[in-house]
């Protein structure tokens, strides 16, 4: 039987709850307070399950019998409704938050668990400067092409044209994150890198195989600090960047097998990269254990043991080696690249020991061999 208003009106609260049937899965829940709850009953994949319409009073009986029909439609189409209406929950909550500026500090969340403090405050900075003012208030999918690339544009106007690439690359990350999360259609910020100039590369200094055996031969005679001679010569032999060699800790050294494992909040991909060291490098942290081994890091400060060494430590020792302006600390890198691929090791094991994705870009960048 039917329910009517009347009979729905004067049900009034028992001491358990009880419900009042419609017909086709629809019914009215009344507990024990006297509230008035419209349920949907169904059973869908074998399954048997219920969905809420609402408090009688906000959902009248009509509205109800109209949710069920609704309800009843998308099951005869192989729709789930709780399904549905989840869909549906997920793209109101999108919608009120699809603005340029919503998704990018969206993105920026997601990604802040695989980035450092510092690159993760940076990638925000840059877009609260140089894209915000001007798209961070438009909904993500309404932006025309034209109106980044005149955001960018004005970046490239100021001369940076570094920093124009590394923003046009992140807003295409934002654009494509976007279009994951439904709130976009396409991603065409890879398409605007035609019409933006390219920026120029500036290689570090680096010394070419030739040149390797007379700054040897000046390091071995170097008088100044051991620390900082020693830090030299195993950047020189590692091939590892300045920051991850300066912050290095004894626990991550295992000499007996000559191996070196670095943390992934210290590396640049975020992830730990093993270091195999030779019996050069070996024998120099076994000197450089008798001077800092009873300190945490391998390379203390000098006013203070806690924190690394300068970052301009090594450039000063190549400084007064008499290599300034022909190398740098990074330099070492490139040297090293460009010789073993002109001795012809696999590039893949370079690019291991590089601690690089194995990518044509990255490869050209620092191997300089013809």
């Amino acid at each position: 039987m039917l329910l009517s208003d009347l009979q729905i009106k004067r049900a009034k609260a028992k001491e358990k709850p009880y419900t009042l049937n419609d017909g086709a899965g629809l019914s009215l829940l009344i507990d024990t307070t006297g509230a008035k709850g419209w349920r949907f009953r169904y059973r869908f994949a074998g399954k048997a399950k219920m969905i809420s319409f609402g408090v009688y009073g906000e959902i009248s009986l009509a509205e109800a019998r109209k949710k069920r029909d609704e309800a009843r439609s998308m099951l005869a189409k192989g729709i789930n409704p709780s399904d549905a209406r989840k869909a549906e929950k997920l793209a109101l909550q999108f919608a009120h938050s699809n603005t340029f500026k919503d998704v990018a500090v969206e993105w920026h969340t997601t990604k802040q668990a695989t980035w450092s403090v510092k690159y993760a405050r940076e990638v925000l900075n840059c877009l609260e400067r140089d894209i915000f003012p001007y798209i961070g208030h438009r909904p993500v999918d309404q932006i025309e092409p034209l109106e980044l690339l005149a955001a960018l544009q004005k970046i490239e106007k100021r001369g940076a044209l570094e920093q124009t690439s590394k923003v046009r690359r992140r807003c295409g990350e934002v654009l494509r994150y976007a279009v994951a999360t439904g709130r976009a259609r396409y991603n065409f910020a890879p398409d605007l890198s035609i019409t933006l100039n390219k920026p120029k590369k500036n290689h570090f200094p680096f010394l070419t195989e030739s040149e390797l055996p007379g700054f040897v031969r000046a390091l071995d005679n170097y008088q100044g600090s051991l620390v900082t001679k020693y830090a030299t010569q195993l950047l020189m032999l590692t091939g590892v960047r300045t920051i991850e060699l300066r912050a290095a800790e004894w626990r991550e050294f295992d000499l007996s097998n000559a191996l070196w494992e670095i943390p992934k909040d210290r590396m640049k991909k975020r992830r730990p990269h093993l270091v195999p060291l030779s019996t050069q490098a070996v024998a120099i942290l076994k000197k450089l254990k008798v001077i800092t081994g009873k300190y945490e890091l391998v390379f203390p400060g000098r006013n203070d043991i806690r924190k690394p060494m300068s970052d301009a430590a090594i450039n000063k020792v190549i400084k007064m080696l008499g290599y300034h302006g022909r190398l740098t600390g990074h330099g070492f890198r490139h040297t090293m690249s460009t010789i073993l691929h002109e001795h012809g090791f696999e590039s893949t094991w370079i690019e291991m020991q590089l601690a690089h994705v194995d990518k044509n870009s990255i490869r050209g960048t620092y191997n300089h061999g013809s």
